[in-house]
């Protein structure tokens, strides 16, 4: 039986160990932290209960197949919370409810940005072909330049937009840039502008109304949960606060690791989950990595990072479950954060009120607050010692302003506070880049790190910082890539992949979606 060692317990080592584990390998999984999820954790603070990073799930149905390849159901393990709305948007002279009501979305669009009639529409209809014809691409693996001609991969290219940005292609359907920006701003997260990444991002947006968006009971950390009992199910062996020092190598090969207490662990392939460029400047002897050598390393282009308050407060608010506020300038805001590498007097803010969905994350009458801002990666060389408790105080101001309270500091039971200097140093995130490598065209598909590594032998990738990215419905699709890879390597029957499953636009009315099925709310 061929063992496998999978480096970090992240819902990518996880899928990769469940898939694996089922097909009948001796898989082990080690974990530096006392936890498994990676970034997709529970943080637990007294009585109150976060998600450390991710705090939506959206496109469920690759979730969903990674339990299904297993000869599970998903929902025997979460109990699955359909968000709508999915999230509210406030901008500094109106707001509006993001839902998969197609109606209400049509209706909130002729209200507020009259002249836009008929916008949504071509949108939604527009982007789902897009979306067809580029899934196949991010389902496929990226090891060598060849892979660039497959049939599929050639149909996408030119939906890929290489000459607009996402903003340009957004402006083909939306006249007001605010609307513009309701269906771009995720782009902040691949780590680029929205006036610089490519117009292929329009599918996020697409994605989130077509399929939902859902929290799960709990919080998102009880997927990665889950996918460790599913593993262990199996009799696939996780060791928690197992930390990996330096890989073993013969030659380029890599047969095993030495662990941080010295123990010795042995594989006939090595699969690391781990943060890449962190792992590759640590794990990895100086001077074996050539293409991703240290210094070629810092040289490649990262995703912003975040500064984070998780606040357990003995009040609840009337807030929705999931807020993003806008910048006034979001314009300025997003280039402060990802060019010049400024900390923004006015930033965007992201809040999570969980309470208003799930009463199981804080005691009665009270409520968890997760406040995200988006701001540079430590390439910006801001001392965060230093800048940290003034920038808490002002955002903690601003919070105060918009949830209509005196201070919200009045109400603080529980805090933690995390900047890109704790991203870095406690939970081993290269440059605190908190979604990780970013998105540029340089950097997607085949030059990618490839989850077939291709600077070592039997040594995979998978994760967010190879293809087909970060995001974790992505780097869910990233273990099966993986996981099929060793599995043609070994001459096994490969995992299927589905189709994209059927969209029925449910409560629409619209003359260009009469062609579609019975409305009904879609079960994905």
């Amino acid at each position: 039986m061929k063992k496998i060692a999978v480096i970090g317990a992240g819902p990518g080592g996880l899928a990769v160990a469940m898939l694996l584990a089922h097909k009948g390998y001796d898989v082990s999984v080690y974990e530096k932290q006392a936890y498994v999820g990676g970034r997709t954790s529970e943080i637990r603070l007294g009585d109150y209960k976060f998600d450390m990073g991710p705090t939506f799930l959206n496109m469920l149905y690759i979730a969903e197949e990674i339990f299904e390849l297993t000869g599970r159901n998903i929902r025997d393990y979460i109990e699955l919370i359909d968000l709508n709305p999915m999230y509210q948007l406030i901008f500094h002279d109106k707001k509006m409810n993001m839902t998969r009501d197609a109606d209400e979305m049509i209706r909130q669009i002729n209200e507020l940005y009259p002249g836009n009639e008929g916008s949504y529409e071509r949108y939604m209809e527009q982007t789902n072909k897009k979306l067809e014809i580029l899934a196949p691409v991010l389902q496929a693996p990226m090891n060598r330049m060849t892979d660039l001609l497959n049939p599929k991969v050639i149909k996408a290219l030119g939906e890929l937009e290489i000459g607009n940005s996402l903003v340009d292609t957004l402006a083909k359907f939306y006249k007001d840039e605010d609307l513009q920006l309701s269906f771009t701003f995720q782009a902040k997260y691949l780590g680029m502008s929205p006036w610089e990444s490519p117009g292929a991002f329009s599918i996020l947006s697409y994605i989130e109304h077509a399929y939902g968006v859902y929290h799960i009971k709990g919080g998102i950390n009880k997927l990665t949960q889950a996918m460790a009992k599913v593993f262990e199910e199996m009799g696939g062996k996780i060791y928690l606060n197992n930390g990996v020092k330096k890989l073993t190598l013969q030659d380029k090969k890599v047969t095993g690791f030495t662990l941080e207490d010295g123990q010795k662990v042995e594989a006939d392939e090595v699969v690391i989950n781990g943060d890449f460029g962190h792992i590759m400047t640590t794990v990895v002897e100086p001077g074996v990595l050539k293409k991703y050598s240290p210094k070629k390393l810092d040289e490649k282009h990262y995703s912003c990072s975040t500064f984070m308050l998780y606040l357990g407060v003995n009040k609840r608010f009337d807030l929705p479950h999931h807020t993003i506020w806008f910048a006034k300038d979001y314009r300025k805001n997003v280039e402060e954060v990802t060019k010049t590498k400024l900390l923004s007097e006015d930033p965007s803010i992201y809040i999570q009120n969980a309470i208003a969905t799930d009463e199981t994350v804080a005691p009665d009458g009270k409520s968890t607050l997760y406040i995200l801002v988006p701001v540079p990666n430590n390439s910006s060389g801001i001392n965060w010692d230093k800048v940290a408790p003034p920038f808490r105080e002002m955002v903690l101001d601003m919070v105060s302003e918009k949830l209509g309270v005196a201070d919200i500091r009045d109400y603080i039971e529980e805090e933690r506070m995390m900047t890109p200097d704790n991203w870095a140093n406690d939970i081993g995130v290269y440059k605190g880049a908190t979604f990780n490598l970013g998105h540029q065209l340089s950097q997607m598909l085949v030059f990618r790190p490839r989850n077939k590594f291709e600077e070592l032998d039997q040594c995979w990738l998978v994760g967010g910082g190879t293809h087909p990215g970060s995001g974790l419905p992505i780097i869910l699709e990233s273990a099966r890539i993986t996981a099929n890879g060793i599995l043609k390597q070994d001459h096994l029957p490969l995992l299927p992949v589905k189709p994209l499953p059927k969209i029925e636009h449910y409560r629409l009315s619209t003359q260009l979606y009469k062609h579609q099925p019975a409305a009904i709310k879609m079960n994905i």
